[in-house]
């Protein structure tokens, strides 16, 4: 008879499941995919970068700490030209101050270059791109979205627009920097395929009350109160 041969397993073909240093207890889920796990009573993790919203109290309520990157954000409001600078204003400061520019679509009323300029929104950074319908802005955004050629696109949709389709919203990846869609109040029953949806309301004193109606995470109740005094009534 001859020698009986052997064998010796490779360390390299050995299974994963072998050799994982820890191995998983019945009803119990592997750590790796434990990890990548969200659950909807936690605040999620955004996926991507984010830019501060400059307002500590509704960092702590956003995904991530802040409006997200690659993605849409839409905002309501009940009255348009009122809020929209005031909310994202400082996170625009901050992308401007890195050089990138911010490309505006469809506003209602011209921007007020002054107004803008003390809040540390250089005009130079400022793009403004006149778009009359509700087509056109929306084929405006979308484009702009695609090419990923702004630091931060916003968008300003009036009564009747179509919502945030999930056109612009599939390939809003292709933009670096957020895209803030701003809305109607009315359209807040409506669906959207926005990641984050929040709802901003004015209050005495310069308050801004927000309300988040859609994020990745748990429902909040209430409001949250953020205090935005205009800067050339600061001194005052």
């Amino acid at each position: 008879m001859g020698r009986r041969r052997r064998w010796v397993a490779d360390p390299g073909l050995v299974h994963p499941s072998r050799s994982r240093a820890r191995r998983s207890q019945p009803g119990e889920l592997p750590p790796e995919i434990e990890q990548a796990i969200w659950r909807g009573c936690d605040l999620g993790a955004q996926a991507g970068e984010v830019v501060s919203s400059g307002f500590a109290a509704l960092d702590a309520e956003l995904p991530g700490g802040g409006w997200p990157c690659q993605s849409i954000a839409e905002v309501l409001s009940p009255q348009p030209s009122v809020l929209e600078w005031r909310v994202i204003g400082p996170a625009l400061r901050a992308i401007v101050a890195a050089g990138r520019n911010v490309v505006v679509v469809g506003p209602p009323k011209t921007p007020h270059l002054p107004g803008l300029r003390h809040s540390g929104i250089d005009e130079k950074h400022l793009v403004w791109v006149r778009a009359d319908t509700p087509a056109e802005r929306l084929w405006c955004t979308e484009q702009l979205v695609k090419s990923g050629a702004c630091g931060a696109l916003v968008a300003l949709a009036s009564a009747g627009a179509p919502r945030a389709d999930p056109a612009p919203a599939g390939c809003a990846q292709a933009c670096e920097g957020p895209v803030f869609l701003f809305r109607p109040a009315a359209a807040q029953h409506e669906a959207s395929a926005a990641s984050l949806r929040v709802m901003a309301t004015f209050a005495l004193d310069w308050e801004i009350q927000v309300h988040l109606l859609k994020r990745r995470g748990p429902h909040r109740e209430g409001l949250v109160r953020l205090r935005s005094v205009p800067g050339g009534l600061k001194r005052c």
